[in-house]
């Protein structure tokens, strides 16, 4: 059976007891051994003020990109509330003009709007009957859990940005992006050429949780869309079907494209899976309770979620796939057969860098990837 390619995700987590130093040489050393391995696509995350090393996406996939040979290395994604599309565009065509070919500009939304975005759909998702039922694929997280303007997001949003900023609309920051690339862009009148930058060989991707601009932009633009199933599973559906509605023909794609993404651990039976994986409940309790992630905890010796605690968390927990290559090929498959997904997007997260490259390792024997010749 023919199965659908399978990228990573890297959110540079920084293990409890390591440092920021050690987890960027884990990211590299991944994206290394995940090309070897297969991999089509090596996704970094973009997180600030958090236990993550991810917090400057261009600059960490220059670094992966001149540590690798073919493997597409890309942004999931850079946070254009925080930037603006010339200062996206400009470093992206850096990166490009080194590594032409290999580059994925992945973009989202960030801070308050999407987050608006996201409590909106959690509170619809109930509507769905699928998604309600316990144990399914597409849990609704509890209301509790949607974003709020804790005093961490407040002054992490206000030092991202500078005094008295106001982000443009997400649509007119695409508008902004495109042009650039195009070499169509003008401000105030006067064109503007991006060097580097005009003409980059980058691929634009947009990602999204929720059935909204995001989903439609990608559609209507005619761009792949990444469906974050491993940060909200109970609104990926709607997400994926607002995507495919609004979707019209382009250049770049004839049909609608879907990557789906999935929190993954595998080893080499379910029961060593799950040891691996046991204080996932509590670093995902850490970004639910507003804190920000927290350095990946030790399985060993992490104090166990109280009934509460584990409720604001059991949609993610419950949607974690973890045991043997077999077990989580299985519902991978599932999953992809759910969603309709052209792509799976595996990100693993685990206290021991050695654990996590055995995740990836086994899986992608078991998925069948073109292992690399070297």
């Amino acid at each position: 059976m023919t199965r659908v390619p399978l990228s990573v995700l890297d959110l540079s987590p920084i293990s409890e007891g390591s440092t920021v130093q050690q987890a960027l040489r884990n990211t590299v050393d991944l994206a290394r051994q995940t090309e070897e391995w297969g991999y089509e696509r090596y996704w970094v995350a973009e997180h600030h003020f958090v236990a993550a090393a991810s917090s400057s996406p261009a600059v960490l996939i220059g670094l992966i990109a001149a540590a690798t040979n073919r493997i597409r290395v890309g942004s999931a994604a850079v946070q254009l509330g925080f930037t603006t599309a010339a200062a996206v565009v400009e470093s992206f065509g850096t990166v490009d003009a080194l590594y032409p070919g290999r580059i994925d500009l992945g973009v989202g939304r960030s801070g308050q709007r999407r987050a608006a975005a996201l409590a909106g759909a959690q509170q619809a998702a109930p509507e769905r009957a699928v998604a309600s039922e316990p144990g399914g694929l597409f849990p609704v997280a509890p209301a509790a859990a949607a974003p709020r303007k804790t005093p961490l997001l407040a002054a992490s949003l206000a030092a991202l940005q500078q005094p008295h900023a106001q982000s443009p609309e997400f649509v007119d920051q695409l508008d902004d992006l495109v042009a650039l690339l195009a070499g169509s862009y003008e401000r105030d009148g006067v064109p503007l050429t991006a060097r580097p930058g005009v003409g980059a060989d980058v691929a634009v991707w947009l990602f999204g949780s929720s059935a909204g601009p995001t989903a439609r932009e990608a559609g209507a633009r005619g761009l792949p869309f990444a469906a974050s199933y491993h940060f909200s599973p109970g609104t990926t559906l709607e997400a994926i079907d607002e995507y495919r509605r609004a979707f019209v023909p382009s250049a770049r794609l004839s049909s609608p494209y879907v990557a789906v993404s999935a929190d993954v651990v595998v080893a080499e039976v379910d029961s060593q899976a799950r040891e691996v994986a046991a204080s996932f409940p509590q670093w995902v309790h850490s970004i639910r309770s507003g804190r920000g992630a927290i350095e990946y905890p030790d399985p060993t010796s992490v104090a166990p979620l109280t009934d509460e605690q584990h409720r604001l968390v059991a949609d993610r927990v419950d949607t974690q796939i973890v045991g043997s290559a077999a077990t989580v090929s299985a519902k991978l498959e599932a999953l992809q057969e759910a969603t309709g997904a052209d792509e799976l997007v595996i990100t693993s997260a685990t206290h021991d860098h050695a654990d996590r490259l055995r995740s990836y390792e086994l899986l992608g024997k078991e998925w069948g990837l073109p292992r690399l010749r070297v």
